[in-house]
């Protein structure tokens, strides 16, 4: 049995002081589900703002909004417009940020494996930095500049050998990933002696990412460590910790705040004296808490002796997390927020999968009903982003709301949008 939906789960501006209506930046949420559709990302803009604005104070504006989170042409936008730099990973990524009117400049791009046309297609925007991860990418991007007869500021990304206490998929510190230069190893050394004296490359200084939905602050301090022993005889002028810092999804659940997750890195900093410039690329604590998914109940079904599962019009295709990582979530009935949830039931999805579950173990209150509209928040990361056409489902709209108004940012796909490639 639960209580009513914690406030704390919801974006900043939800309001649920009456009991028969929930709102978001003044919207009904109810009302949202009859004008859009379900399923349907809603996203407290303001909360987008609020976040994006507590990063750039925090890292004195050495800050990027890491785009796998969530990403479309308003985010970006919105992004840019708080001061953000814009960290990509891919061609399709760069493209979106561009489309946006985001300077190439003010992007950083990222990836295991960039392809020669992604290379090329970052070099001809102007981006900014390029976060190179191996020798093979050394060699391309030197044959590249070689032939445009120009030069890219790069930095180096090294592996710390710091292991954060997340899933396994998401963990990237440790010394065995397929990201960055290892420095135990004394490959980063290598790394850092090739960009050193190539002609073409401006080594700018170090990037590192331990991890993702890391609560604990002790393995970025500990990162911090081993980057400042290795970079000390080099004085960069740069030195990125990247992202990684969690998110509560479920009740009970806490994490830092982008202030004091800065204020740690920063300590570590100048108790390991770093006299480089610190920058950070936080992605889910930007956005992950600013939304919620509404769907649509479609099938509730009693199996004796066991449970039931509730149905929904979503699932795996709009939000694969809890089949890919076990990830927890709560969920709520906006048309009675307060209500105590007092049924166990298993919410799932439409598409032809056992795993496809949303939530192994949901609590509801005992009126739920057919044709109800449910929220599960904090579902502003990995959601869209991560999100298929698994079953050929149509990918969700996304909703920004503020100040009492909607604005449709992504729109539903169709059913023509579905045949559109093919030939």
């Amino acid at each position: 049995m639960a209580g009513p939906i914690q406030s704390n789960l919801l974006p900043d501006t939800a309001d649920i002081s009456s009991e028969e209506h929930t709102l978001i930046g003044g919207c009904n949420l109810v009302e949202l589900a009859d004008e859009f559709g379900t399923p349907l990302f809603v996203y407290d803009e303001d909360h987008l703002r609020s976040r994006c604005r507590e990063a750039v104070q925090a890292f004195d504006g050495n800050v990027a909004y890491a785009t796998k989170a969530f990403l479309c042409i308003e985010m970006a936008k919105l992004a840019y417009q708080e001061g953000m730099n814009l960290d990509v990973a891919t061609g399709g990524e760069l493209y979106i940020a561009r489309k946006a009117g985001v300077p190439g400049e003010r992007i950083v791009m990222h990836g295991n494996n960039k392809s020669l046309e992604e290379l090329n297609m970052a070099l001809k925007e102007g981006v900014g930095r390029i976060v190179v991860d191996s020798f093979d990418e050394l060699d391309r991007l030197e044959e590249l500049c070689a032939n445009l007869n120009t030069s890219s500021k790069v930095l180096l990304r090294v592996t710390p050998g710091v292991e954060a206490h997340t899933h396994e998929f998401v963990s990237t510190g440790q010394e065995d990933s397929k990201f960055g230069f290892t420095v135990s190893s004394g490959v980063a050394e290598e790394a850092v002696q090739r960009a050193r004296n190539s002609k073409h490359i401006e080594l700018l200084g170090l990037h590192a990412h331990i991890g993702s939905q890391v609560f604990d602050v002790r393995p970025f301090a500990k990162a911090v460590g081993v980057l400042a022993e290795f970079a000390a005889p080099y004085d960069f002028p740069e030195l990125v910790v990247g992202g990684g810092l969690g998110v509560p999804y479920v009740e009970g659940e806490s994490a830092p705040s982008i202030q004091e997750w800065a204020d740690a890195i920063f300590d570590a900093c100048a108790e390991a004296g770093v006299k480089s410039s610190v920058g950070a690329e936080p992605g889910r604590s930007i956005v992950a808490s600013a939304a919620v998914t509404l769907y649509t109940v479609g099938t509730i079904k009693e199996v004796p002796d066991h449970r039931t599962y509730v149905s929904v019009d979503g699932g795996m295709s709009d939000n694969p997390r809890p089949a890919l990582y076990g990830s927890g979530y709560e969920t709520f009935l906006p048309r009675s927020n307060q209500a105590e949830r007092r049924n166990s039931v298993r919410l799932v999805g439409k598409h032809c999968e056992s795993g496809d579950f949303l939530i192994k173990e949901a609590w509801v209150p005992e009126d739920l009903s057919v044709g109800d509209i449910l929220a599960t928040p904090v579902t502003g990361a990995y959601g869209h982003s991560m999100g298929s056409n698994y079953n050929q489902m149509l990918r969700p709209a996304v909703v920004f709301v503020s100040g009492g108004s909607s604005r449709l940012v992504v729109a539903r796909e169709s059913y023509e949008d579905l045949t559109r490639r093919d030939i």
